[in-house]
């Protein structure tokens, strides 16, 4: 597959076995946008880049998976969710667990270390604090990508490693752009997705 097909292949694939949900794609939606205004935050404000990032994006983006997202036999794909977990090219749930609980456990080290074993300047009040968490979040973000890039580059070669951070890096447009409807689906009371309007859009190779 050239750079293209093979990202039109993992967006594909993510979408149809991890976005069944239209909770779950509308949490998508809200967080992709505040995804976006992190992005336009993270070369002048940092700190507060990385909380929207995680505080906000990364929660409601989470929340959706874990809790919305059917765990069930999927029908659709015929797949079963060991299989999906599997196959996942990125982070699936497992692997998110793990980095979800380093995230969730920066602050517990902050406190242990104000320093960080000499990184940080030690925080002398409470807003110190939260920007001193905020920094440590934005490296374990860029951290996340760029090891699962790596490792990628291992497991599939270059190419699937590239193409998978230009999906992450491109997610929340591309979020916005697929599940700008989904609020509205939710409202008419369709709670799940049935693909079947995207497998008519796309190319034969893809409808497996």
């Amino acid at each position: 597959m050239t750079f293209l097909e093979e990202l039109q292949k993992q967006r594909w694939d993510d979408h149809r076995y991890y976005h069944h949900n239209r909770i779950n794609q509308s949490l998508h939606l809200l967080s992709a946008c505040c995804f976006v205004v992190s992005y336009g935050l993270v070369f002048f404000h940092p700190a507060a880049a990385a909380l929207i990032g995680w505080l906000l994006a990364m929660v409601l983006r989470q929340t959706g998976h874990f809790f919305f997202e059917p765990k069930t036999y999927d029908e659709v794909n015929q797949a079963s969710h060991d299989y999906k977990e599997s196959v996942k090219v990125g982070y699936n749930l497992s692997r998110k667990v793990v980095l979800l609980s380093i995230w969730a456990a920066t602050p517990l080290a902050l406190l242990l270390s104000p320093d960080l074993f000499g990184v940080l300047t030690p925080a002398t009040d409470l807003a110190g604090f939260i920007s001193n968490t905020a920094l440590v979040w934005l490296f374990i973000g860029i951290g996340a990508v760029l090891f699962r890039t790596l490792h990628l580059f291992r497991l599939m070669g270059p190419q699937s490693g590239l193409v998978w951070m230009t999906k992450i890096l491109t997610d929340p447009f591309h979020d916005i752009k697929i599940y700008q409807k989904a609020p509205r689906y939710l409202l008419k009371g369709e709670m799940y997705d049935n693909m079947e309007d995207w497998y008519d859009e796309l190319p034969i190779e893809n409808n497996v």
